[in-house]
């Protein structure tokens, strides 16, 4: 048989292949949403929604309705598009937990063993209890700290007794600030230096096994990611306990970690370091990416820029406090808090910015009530998904959606929270953080 003929009837063996998984492939049954599966094995429609997953999930609206399921990587995602339904989604906390799928992805992810795991009794819930000192009066210290570490490094970087123009890209002007900032903010800083040696190489690492991050969460092993489990190892090292010892002015939240991570034997040194490291993650993974888009927008909107710059020193002149070079300026949360025009500027870069996905896995079967007339079955192990960039982008919520406007959130000198679908108030009509138990905890201000 010659080659041609060889490539033939392998193509033929594979269409074949095919054909038969989606015969014997899931089938949708009374009650359930739309099945849209594809037809390649495993595959289903993961081409299709990675290449543009709002454009995809528009045209399956369009096509199906607010709520249909897709086969993607493997798996069976329930998509809700009606914001309107997702408070129904979220108090449905027995039935659909994060948890599971954070549990499964996180160690594999990050590198260290299961947490709910026998060997280490009460560990899951210690560890989700900590992240209490990441909310409310908790993050006052937090904040002051994080603007004393970014006046610090700007005074040692960019403003110097002597003043000249410098020329650097935006994203790697944020990326280098955020970085080091918030490693010192939330870790402490050097025992030596106040600022920790190699955080160039650090960071580069960083952002090395951060492009591979969505590919680790998709399930694909490490091992098939060329440099990626090396670099995961160097990073990790940077955590180890010997190391943190000689760290000084740590939050908190790492310092409470620490101690108890010290009371589980069988949690190995490199455990706990990639413990720290994923916390790392979670501390810049997206609070760069959000400080550039903020700036970026304000640069690109010269009258937001000013009410905003207004703003701040209407609330200096209030405390008494100077601007001008030379000065530090600190504003605590209460004086954030406050400045509204930021916070809507902040919040409309966000809502153009954010592409998140919240979801939930189904821990049985059973029927999703949506109202007292509508509920869909959903089965064990299913992910159940929100997509907020849908909302976000809809003009029927946000006039003129793809248009910049920082007031958008400001209303009669307050925060605007009055939006608005088929007629309905929304309860979530802003998500970049996620929503219900699964929000970010240090999402005030200081995601």
């Amino acid at each position: 048989m010659d080659l041609l003929g060889i490539a033939l009837t392998m193509c033929l063996v594979f269409f074949s292949f095919c054909l038969f998984c989606t015969f014997l492939g899931r089938k949708r049954q009374n009650g359930e949403p739309p099945l849209i599966t594809g037809w390649i094995p495993y595959v289903g429609k993961t081409l299709e929604f990675c290449k543009n997953p709002y454009k995809f999930l528009n045209a399956q609206k369009e096509k199906y309705g607010d709520i249909f399921t897709v086969y993607v990587a493997g798996k069976y995602i329930t998509f809700i598009m009606d914001p309107t339904l997702y408070p129904s989604v979220i108090k449905h906390r027995k039935q659909l937990d994060f948890r599971d799928f954070s549990d499964q992805v996180a160690p594999v992810t990050f590198g260290y063993p299961p947490i709910r795991n026998p060997k280490f009794p009460g560990i899951d819930e210690h560890i989700h209890r900590g992240y209490q000192l990441l909310q409310g009066d908790n993050l006052s210290p937090l904040t002051e700290n994080m603007m004393k570490n970014l006046l610090f490094l700007f005074r040692q970087d960019y403003l110097s007794k002597e003043p000249q123009w410098r020329t650097e890209k935006m994203y790697s002007f944020c990326s280098k600030i955020m970085f080091e900032a918030t490693f010192m903010t939330v870790f402490g800083k050097s025992g030596h230096t106040s600022r920790h040696a190699d955080m160039a190489s650090f960071r580069e690492k960083f952002d090395k096994f951060d492009a591979m991050f969505p590919l680790l969460i998709a399930g694909i092993p490490i091992k098939f990611l060329g440099a990626t489990k090396k670099i995961r190892e160097d990073l990790i090292n940077i955590f180890l306990p010997e190391r943190m010892a000689h760290w000084k002015e740590s939050s908190e939240f790492v310092k409470v970690r620490a101690e108890l991570f010290e009371q589980y034997e069988l949690l190995g040194s490199v455990d706990k370091a990639a413990h720290h490291f994923s916390i790392l993650w979670a501390s810049v993974g997206n609070t760069i990416p959000a400080t550039f888009w903020a700036m970026y927008y304000l640069v690109r909107h010269p009258q937001a820029l000013a009410a905003v710059r207004d703003e701040i020193l209407c609330a200096l002149q209030l405390t008494g406090e100077e601007s001008g070079r030379g000065q530090d300026i600190i504003l605590t949360r209460e004086q954030l808090d406050s400045l509204l025009y930021l916070g809507s500027a902040i919040n409309e870069s966000l809502r153009l910015s954010s592409a998140s996905m919240n979801i939930r896995i189904a821990q049985e079967d059973f029927f999703l009530e949506l109202d007292k007339d509508w509920s869909v079955g959903v089965r064990k192990g299913d992910i159940i998904a929100l997509y907020p960039q849908s909302m976000h982008m809809d003009p029927e919520i946000f006039e003129d959606p793809e248009i910049y406007k920082f007031d958008r959130f400001v209303e009669g000198g307050k925060e605007k929270t009055n939006f608005y679908k088929h007629g309905q108030k929304l309860k979530y009509y802003w998500m970049p953080f996620g929503s219900g138990a699964t929000k970010c905890p240090g999402r005030v201000r200081n995601c």
